[in-house]
């Protein structure tokens, strides 16, 4: 028991109401999103629900408040869960391992792991440090961000289990394959040579160790709070692309260039999406808008994965630790990997 825990005894009980009162608030107000907007913009407002003013607006208010409480849900939960596994944990696990089983490894733990592009820099010193080898670093750097739960989440809640799951697949697969081509490579010639002069002094410290349950539920709320005030720029972005593409963009537009008609629609998505940077909440709504103007699924799993996996300020981070020969053969091995399981998906899901 902590500290905190024996000079309030009741502490731990107040906090779980607090979060059985907030579950119930959030359940509501998730139910309630869609009939209130509903009412405002189409009975108090008087736009049409076949109006491109009136569907557009509707999209945009409906789908911020629905993501958003998607985001505080999914964010909080997962903090929680992964407060018990930590990257000094996962750079234990994965140092000493060989390629092929250490890149499975790492792809599995890139998805439990707690990782964001500001962290890539440090966390691949610390696990190339550690005597991980590249690719096995390299396909934790690429599954971390790319099979996310905020991406899982979001794809489950707007698109069924089925979607989900096929974005979980394909994104290890990525990771898995496009760890291990960069690993067979053997690309450590473009490497920074600092890199391989750190020198880990003493034991990997389990930074978890002795949190109480309110420690991790607090953590949970710090992080929500954080993550949130970080991407609500491009989570506002990327409804309001979604919003303009369903209330005033051409279908035939998107048809033409990145449709299943289209040979060639898969390579268009990713090589839009791999300069586009924003992140799985961002891109989701703009995913959504799309697979209304009939664009196909995998073209659609393809280009959220070019923008999430290959963004371009993890780029520009990345330089400070590998050259610029590095960086070009790792987004054009991942992005092509991106374009097969597009390919493959657009086959699979048809």
């Amino acid at each position: 028991m902590s500290i905190a825990e024996r000079l309030h005894p009741k502490s731990t009980a107040s906090r779980v109401s607090s979060l059985l009162s907030a579950a119930v608030v959030w359940v509501v107000l998730y139910q309630a999103n869609e009939p209130f907007w509903d009412w405002l913009v189409y009975e108090k407002l008087g736009l049409s629900a076949s109006s491109s003013l009136g569907s557009g607006l509707h999209f945009f208010a409906a789908d911020s408040v629905k993501i958003t409480l998607l985001l505080v849900g999914i964010i909080f939960i997962v903090t929680v869960l992964r407060s018990f596994m930590t990257l000094e944990r996962t750079r234990a696990m994965l140092g000493g391992k060989r390629e092929g089983v250490g890149n499975m490894l790492a792809g599995a733990l890139g998805v439990v792991t707690p990782f964001c592009s500001c962290s890539a820099v440090p966390a691949f010193i610390g696990f190339v440090a550690a005597g991980v080898p590249l690719g096995v670093t390299l396909t934790f750097l690429i599954a971390s961000p790319l099979v996310n739960e905020v991406a899982i989440g979001l794809l489950w809640t707007m698109f069924g289990i089925k979607i989900a799951a096929v974005y979980v697949a394909a994104g290890l697969f990525v990771a898995v394959v496009g760890g291990w081509i960069l690993g067979r490579l053997h690309l450590e010639k473009w490497v920074e040579p600092f890199v391989f002069e750190t020198r880990l002094g003493g034991q990997i410290i389990d930074s978890t160790a002795g949190l109480s349950f309110d420690d991790r539920i607090q953590m949970g709320i710090e992080e929500v709070g954080s993550i949130l005030k970080k991407i609500w720029p491009y989570l506002l972005v990327g409804i309001g692309l979604g919003a303009a593409i369903h209330g005033w963009a051409p279908t035939d537009f998107f048809k033409q260039y990145a449709s299943a008609s289209n040979p060639l629609g898969v390579v268009v998505a990713v090589a839009i999406g791999i300069p586009l940077y924003s992140n799985a909440a961002g891109v989701m709504p703009l995913v959504q808008s799309l697979y209304g103007a009939g664009l196909p699924m995998g073209t659609l799993l393809a280009f959220m994965m070019a923008v999430v996996a290959l963004s371009l300020p993890e780029m520009i981070l990345l330089r400070r630790v590998l050259k610029p020969q590095l960086i070009a053969t790792y987004v054009g091995v991942v992005g092509t990997a991106i374009v097969g399981v597009g390919y493959l998906f657009n086959v699979l899901l048809a």
